[in-house]
């Protein structure tokens, strides 16, 4: 079989290419002149992450007994980032590669390159600003930075208060950005606000600035405590650059009754939606329970960091190798 040049050259541009292991190189010394420790935490897990909107990749590997649990490769390193930060390791980053299935798109390829980090007894402020600290390093330019709640983003476009809004409302609104009627109606309520703010309020924040979004409501809390002062809200950050979420950041929850909770009441919405289910993370509920120390942590998408610095449109540019060049 012949093979044209342009069937196994990297998708990427050798340039890109360059620019991009300059990019990873800067992330390592951004942490080191901070003092944060590179950790190298297992790609294959005993326990897929239970979110509803994260698909893991499932894996069954050869030779099991029969029986065996499916094994799947992790969509964050997160849950095993908090065991290591339970058992005394300090503040810890990772660079490398993260896998998500139902995932392929302009901004999406299932593996990906993540980095995630943690700060003992850090503030979301603090955070934030660190987060900034890296993007501006990274695309070799400063930015303009605004900080707006959840609530006043959705409201500014919408209209609405996402915490107190009708379901109807939500679901009007969701029908008029092209979700029929019907499965508008048979929504969620985090189902209607997720579409809402994926193809009408994501897309105008941080246009020529980056734009930290916070306060997420209660309901799309995953691993971050609630606000003591307003538990109908979340500790919980997003960081937009062009319209596009380049970060997720918590103040991490510590309790593992409360983590649990989340967990199995994620489990139970899981079923319901016919996705698969998998078994708690029983040495993470374990770690929290034993301590884990009071800190912030956040996962920045390396490979959308580097469409920013580039100007690329299409995370097909900035890749080594696309899902289908594999």
């Amino acid at each position: 079989m012949t093979v044209a040049a342009d069937d196994f050259a990297p998708g990427a541009t050798l340039s890109t290419l360059a620019r991009r292991a300059q990019a990873l190189a800067e992330v390592r010394a951004f942490f080191a002149d901070r003092g944060v420790m590179e950790v190298d935490p297992p790609a294959l897990v005993n326990a897929p992450v239970t979110d509803v909107n994260l698909h893991p990749v499932r894996v069954r590997l050869p030779g099991a007994p029969a029986g065996a649990p499916e094994r799947a490769l992790h969509t964050s390193p997160e849950y095993a980032m908090k065991r290591l930060l339970a058992a005394g390791s300090g503040d810890i980053y990772f660079l490398g590669h993260a896998f998500r299935g139902a995932e392929r798109g302009r901004l999406h390829n299932p593996e990906f390159t993540l980095i995630e980090w943690y700060r003992l007894g850090g503030t979301l402020e603090r955070l934030m600003a660190e987060v900034a600290a890296l993007v501006a390093r990274l695309c070799a330019r400063e930015f303009a930075i605004e900080h707006v709640s959840y609530r006043d983003a959705f409201a500014g476009v919408t209209g609405l208060d996402p915490l107190a809004a009708p379901d109807g409302d939500l679901a009007q609104a969701a029908a008029a950005l092209g979700l029929d009627a019907a499965s508008a109606r048979a929504s969620t309520r985090d189902e209607l606000l997720d579409l809402i703010v994926g193809a009408a309020v994501g897309p105008q924040l941080g246009r020529g600035r980056l734009t930290f979004v916070h306060g997420y409501p209660a309901s799309q809390a995953a691993l971050a405590r609630l606000d003591p002062a307003d538990p109908r809200i979340a500790l919980r950050f997003e960081l937009y650059a062009e319209g596009i979420e380049l970060a997720n950041g918590f103040d991490e929850l510590a309790d593992a009754t409360e983590q649990r909770e989340r967990f199995e009441a994620e489990q139970r919405e899981r079923a319901r939606r016919g996705l698969p289910v998998g078994p708690l993370d029983e040495r993470l509920l374990a770690a929290l329970a034993s301590g884990l120390p009071a800190c912030a942590g956040v996962a920045v998408g390396f490979d959308r960091v580097l469409m920013l610095a580039t100007g690329a449109d299409c995370i097909d540019q900035v890749l080594p190798f696309t899902l289908e060049r594999a």
